[in-house]
């Protein structure tokens, strides 16, 4: 029996970066063997077990074949027979098929070591097409390493696209990997990268489709639709690490891929259209419920924070109260943090001053400061204390966006 270290804590090693957990593969051991050991199975689909004292994951060295059955599809074969370099063999890229012994030697059948320093992505074996998720791996790894893909894998993917490997993943693998990718650095090349290899509207037309769609120059000076998301996904990651957010600025314009051609450049009324298109979106991938939530909040509202200086106070408490700011304040910060990300993802606007940022806020800290107990004092009951108070919130926006608005 021998045990090495396997993936990413490999790769992540190698790449000077810290390693979150280690993972093992055991050759020429049995289950039963582990148990003797000490060892606790956890692995229902495949031999999996956690080590007694690290409760690190040793996992029995195996092969796979993909049969429409068992762990994800595939058939798994695990037993004291298959070796490592079998078991490096059906993982997806080289960079993750590299092993290290216990005296740090590399064990790299597939030249990984040398595809990390080029900064290259590449299949391991053709069995790469039998798990189409890994499209989406990959895009996710070239959004985290910036690294670019090999021609060959290039060509195997379009193979995959062509055969119709990608028309049925499953949606919660797709938004497993989608969420990875938005929790990245520069979130924009996951997308990217789906779209250079031609995944990407196959997996996300509703974001394939906005590149090329252009937009009013004065506003925005890249013009283009597509690059703008791109620019305001990774604002987001500057701004937060919420992935919420960050789903919220992908979502926030999609609307503009479908407006009429006559119209163009012009979106009035995108709003409505990104809300439908997102809420089709979330079903689709079955994202969480509170994600969900913002992102149709920011879709239907995101304009709002542009236009702050130009809208009454009525349409300010009609923004906070349609956001349900005032009992989800968290939910109001993540709009303004979704639309912070909105202004900066454009040319030169990166690092520029957002007044209405501050302004937005102030309104809701004064409105929210605006509570039932003065009116219960005062002897109001019933549907005339929600009315005062909506009256006296409106008030106090009204004062505080003229002591924001820019001098005429």
């Amino acid at each position: 029996m021998q045990s090495y270290l396997v993936g990413g804590c490999v790769r992540d090693k190698l790449l000077g970066l810290t390693i979150k957990d280690r993972d093992w593969v055991v050759v020429g051991s049995t289950p039963e063997h582990m148990l003797t050991l000490g060892f606790r199975p956890v692995g229902k689909d495949f031999p999996v077990f956690l080590h007694p004292e690290t409760q690190e994951e040793y996992a029995l060295a195996r092969t796979e074949r993909k049969s429409g059955r068992g762990y994800r599809g595939f058939d798994v074969y695990a037993s004291p027979d298959v070796t490592l370099e079998q078991d490096l063999a059906r993982r997806d890229l080289t960079i993750n098929a590299i092993a290290e012994d216990g005296d740090g030697n590399l064990i790299d059948p597939f030249n990984g070591k040398a595809d990390l320093d080029n900064g290259i992505l590449r299949h391991v074996s053709p069995a790469f097409i039998e798990d189409p998720v890994r499209v989406l791996r990959l895009a996710r790894f070239a959004a985290r390493f910036d690294f670019s893909i090999a021609d060959e894998t290039k060509q195997l993917i379009a193979a995959m696209i062509d055969s119709g490997e990608l028309d049925h993943l499953v949606s919660e693998r797709v938004w497993q990997e989608l969420s990875k990718a938005l929790q990245t650095d520069k979130p924009s090349t996951f997308f990217t990268t789906l779209r250079e290899v031609g995944a990407l509207k196959i997996l996300f037309p509703e974001v394939d489709r906005l590149f090329g769609v252009p937009q009013i120059p004065k506003w925005h000076p890249e013009v283009d639709t597509g690059i703008h998301v791109m620019m305001v996904v990774d604002q987001a990651a500057r701004l937060t690490n919420d992935v919420s957010v960050r789903f919220a600025a992908l979502c926030h314009d999609l609307g503009k891929g479908i407006t009429p051609a006559d119209v163009l450049p012009s979106h009035k009324g995108h709003e409505a259209t990104s809300v439908e298109l997102t809420k089709a979106l979330c079903h689709r991938l079955r994202t969480p419920k509170e994600t969900t939530t913002l992102a149709m909040k920011v879709a239907e509202f995101h304009t709002d924070v542009h236009l702050l200086f130009e809208l009454n106070a009525d349409r300010v408490l009609q923004v906070l109260e349609g956001i349900d700011s005032f009992r989800r304040p968290t939910r109001f910060e993540q709009y303004m943090l979704a639309g912070e990300a909105d202004f900066r993802g454009r040319p030169g606007y990166e690092d520029a001053a957002m007044p209405e940022g501050a302004a937005f806020r102030d309104c809701f800290n004064v409105a929210a400061a605006v509570t039932a107990t003065e009116f219960i004092q005062a002897g109001l009951s019933g549907i005339a204390i929600k009315q005062a108070i909506r009256a006296k919130r409106i008030e106090v926006i009204e004062t505080t966006l003229n002591k924001h608005r820019p001098a005429a």
